[in-house]
């Protein structure tokens, strides 16, 4: 699926790079995409939701 969200917003931890991760609202979910790649992934409300959950948890810090 092709999502093209109106607005995307880059990650606070990447505004610096050249590639950025970035993230566009959609209804229900979000679009997340690399800025140096216009070819993006789509989750649910929920699937984002638990993702995000689990980075502030650590569970994928090395």
């Amino acid at each position: 699926m092709t999502a093209n969200p109106a607005r995307w917003r880059a990650s606070s931890r990447s505004q610096n790079l050249s590639s950025r991760l970035e993230v566009g609202p959609l209804r229900p979910g979000v679009a997340v995409r690399n800025s140096s790649r216009r070819e993006n992934l789509t989750a649910s409300a929920e699937q984002w939701r638990s993702f995000v959950n689990a980075v502030k948890a650590g569970r994928f810090d090395r």
